[in-house]
Formats: structure tokens, C-alpha cells, sequence
């Protein structure tokens, strides 16, 4: 792989991380801080999936940075993000299997979360690290 495409596959994802943690953290702390329309609108949310996420979102900025200027701890942290993104959801599950109220949208939300920084973190382990080690 060039240079050029490593870079230019690297910014995107830095985009879309970066893009994805300002979402993030509107749309979370519109719920947990302002009480209105949001917080209605969300309905039954699961405070813990609301808190593990919002508190994530200044994660995915850092690692977005970390990612735009090419940096390899970036890469450790989108997998962190990641793994971290998968133990939520799957506390999210058990949730739902103990009975808890829940919305629709988080569950789709979290499989976005989950295919998103687990496509960011192999992405980025493979243009990272993976090939600065390649014999």
C-alpha cells in the first residue's frame, strides 16, 4: 500500500471518528444534562449505555486527532474504544434479557457503535501497526 492511500484511508477514519464523538456527545448530553425535549424524545433510555457512550464520545475525538497525524497509540485507543463499546453492549443485552425497558434505537445504535469502532480499530491496527512490523 502507498504512502498517499494509507494516509488518505487514515483521514477518513480520523473524520469519521472525530464526527461521530461531536454526535456523540450533542446528542448524549442534551439527555443527561438539559431537561427537555431530548430527554423526553429519548424515552426509556438505559442510563448506563447513555453514560458509557457520552463519556466514549471524548474518546473517539482524541482518537480521531490521534488518527488524523498518523499516531500508532491512536490505533490502541480505537480498540479500546472498541472492546469497551462491545462490553456496554453487552451489558445492554443482559439488560434486555433481565426485562429492562429499552428503546429500539439503542439497540440499533449500538451495533452501529460496535461495527463502526471495530471497522475504525482493524483499520487502523492494520495501517498502523501491522505494517510497520511486516517482514
Amino acid at each position: 500500500m502507498t504512502q498517499q492511500k494509507k494516509c488518505i484511508g487514515l483521514k477518513v477514519l480520523a473524520v469519521i471518528a472525530v464526527l461521530f464523538g461531536l454526535l456523540t456527545l450533542k446528542s448524549g448530553g442534551a439527555v443527561l444534562f438539559i431537561d427537555g425535549a431530548d430527554r423526553i424524545a429519548a424515552g426509556n433510555y438505559v442510563p448506563f449505555v447513555l453514560w458509557a457512550n457520552f463519556l466514549l464520545g471524548f474518546l473517539y475525538i482524541i482518537a480521531g486527532v490521534g488518527l488524523w497525524f498518523q499516531k500508532r497509540w491512536a490505533s490502541w485507543l480505537a480498540i479500546v474504544i472498541a472492546i469497551t463499546t462491545l462490553i456496554v453492549f453487552a451489558a445492554f443485552g443482559w439488560h434486555i434479557n433481565n426485562g429492562g425497558l429499552f428503546e429500539q434505537r439503542t439497540l440499533k445504535a449500538m451495533i452501529l457503535r460496535s461495527a463502526v469502532w471495530s471497522i475504525i480499530a482493524v483499520m487502523s491496527y492494520i495501517r498502523l501497526i501491522k505494517q510497520k512490523y511486516a517482514v
